[in-house]
């Protein structure tokens, strides 16, 4: 039987490989960059629009939740037909979409112009990661998820920096526009180079597509019943309490996805996420350690570029520069760990997650001790250390998590796993806000007029949790590395 294109390594020439990899990282990382650039503007667009609280949350977070909701079919298709189609596909509308979000006339059209963005990036996405595997076998596989996860970090913690200067070019009341306006010429460019770059992938296949219906209808119940409540969690003695109880849909949803999935596979049919999957060690344990891990690193700079505007009065702009000492650090180490994951493994990530703990120690510290004009400063040499920790984590993590999965499997095993990180976005997101602001609340009675005092007591409080997030990542790969280790010496 003849093997798939989709089960093997994509014979290409070193140089070529490597230029359609770049084409996928610089795709991923726009990607990544919608996920944090577009927190510094709400307050230029509800100041252009009179946005109320919901739909700024909705800006936000609905882009998560689409996003999350596409990420798995998409993989899925991506794996049964062509890659490099849909990562066509899912660029061109991220383009559209964009422009949309530019041009948007008010809130509502922004709104839904922000949702269909998440979709964009949720069909692209799992293309980028399987393709990836695809492209590279062995130590070269590590090199270049190393290189994938300095991008990816790089783009995390330079997208307030980018916010924040485009408000600083365009004004107070328009500047929010240039963050969407930049994406239209990138995705132009990186249309046109997949065009001509990116291999063809298509699996030449009689049998139609399948995409297990009933298994994406209870996929999409599951995902929405759990991210929900977390996404319109402010921290305000507004927030509706009823929310929770869509906790009981996602218990049900995924007992019934769960079942079904099992059902549909013993059938003889092709479930939607394999169950499988979770049964390989490396990637269950890489997959939650990263959701941890994404709990919480994106609300740590979210909880500092708020204490550094509203505690400190910082600009955007000023309050996005502190992380970028993260950024290039973490560049620096991803690829450094991406060189070494294949012969330090697991070891290598537990060391970064204690640095890591240890830099946002320094970050609450700085907070706590410095004067307010020194503070910014000691916060930026913190995120040094804590950027050398996480680049040790990221892409070592999933090098490890993917190296026992099937490529032809890669695109789904990467798109649960971006799932998982999305949901502990959300989830952490939700968290260190709603104790930052019920801090403040507490304290002062509302956010208005509220002094450093209030801010520092809320921003130690909300770091707090980033901080046990962190530990439950640690747990996790501690966890790993003793039972590999008990595994070697079963069959030693």
């Amino acid at each position: 039987m003849t093997e798939s294109p989709l089960t093997q390594e994509i014979p290409l020439t070193p140089q070529k490989r490597w230029r359609a990899y770049w084409v996928c990282v610089a795709v991923a990382a726009l990607t990544i960059l919608d996920l944090s650039k577009v927190n510094v503007a709400l307050p230029s667009i509800e100041e252009a629009f009179g946005s109320s609280s919901t739909e700024l949350q909705l800006i936000v977070s609905g882009y998560v939740l689409t996003f999350g909701l596409t990420l798995v079919p998409a993989g899925r298709v991506g794996d049964q037909r062509s890659r490099r189609n849909l990562f066509v596909i899912g660029l061109t509308l991220f383009t559209l979409t964009s422009l949309a979000c530019a041009l948007a006339p008010n809130s509502a059209v922004l709104l839904v112009a922000r949702l269909l963005q998440g979709v964009a990036a949720g069909i692209q996405m799992p293309q980028v990661l399987g393709l990836i595997q695809q492209l590279f076998q062995g130590p070269e596989r590590g090199k270049a998820f190393g290189l994938f996860g300095a991008t990816i970090g790089i783009a995390t913690a330079f997208g307030p920096t980018l916010g924040g200067l485009a408000i600083a070019i365009g004004g107070p009341e328009d500047g929010w526009r240039g963050i969407f306006w930049m994406n239209v010429p990138l995705s132009i460019v990186a249309i046109a180079a997949a065009l001509w770059l990116l291999p063809e992938t298509r699996t030449k296949s009689s049998r139609p597509l399948s995409l297990d219906p009933v298994g994406v209808l209870l996929f999409g119940v599951t995902v929405v019943a759990l991210m929900w409540p977390f996404l319109f969690t402010t921290g305000s003695p507004a927030d509706n309490p009823a929310r929770w109880w869509l906790l009981v849909v996602f218990v049900l949803g995924v007992t019934g996805f769960i079942a079904w999935e099992r059902h549909y596979a013993a059938s003889g049919s092709h479930p939607l996420v394999p169950l499988s999957l979770f049964s390989v060690s490396s990637f269950r344990n890489g997959t939650v350690l990263a959701s941890v891990y994404f709990a919480a690193m994106p609300s740590s700079f979210l909880l500092t570029t708020l204490y550094l505007q509203h505690g400190l009065g910082l600009a955007p702009v000023f309050a996005g520069m502190v992380s970028i000492g993260f950024a290039l650090m973490s560049a620096v180490s991803s690829w450094v760990g991406g060189n070494l994951v294949n012969r330090l493994g697991r070891p290598l990530v537990v060391w970064g997650l204690a640095i890591l703990m240890a830099g946002m120690g320094l970050l609450v510290l700085a907070a706590l001790v410095t004067p307010p004009a020194v503070t910014p400063w000691a916060m930026a040499a913190a995120m040094v250390v804590g950027g050398f920790g996480s680049g040790l984590v990221i892409s070592p993590n999933q090098t490890l998590t993917l190296t026992d999965i099937p490529v032809k499997q890669g695109g789904l095993a990467g798109s649960v796993g971006q799932l998982g990180q999305r949901i502990g976005t959300a989830v952490g997101t939700a968290v260190t806000l709603s104790l930052f602001y019920s801090t403040i609340y507490r304290e002062n009675g509302s956010e208005n007029g509220a002094g450093l005092g209030v801010y520092t007591d809320a921003y130690g409080i909300g770091m707090l949790a980033v901080a046990i997030f962190v530990a439950v990542a640690l747990a996790v790969g501690i966890a790993d590395l003793g039972a590999r280790r008990r595994q070697r010496r079963s069959l030693a």
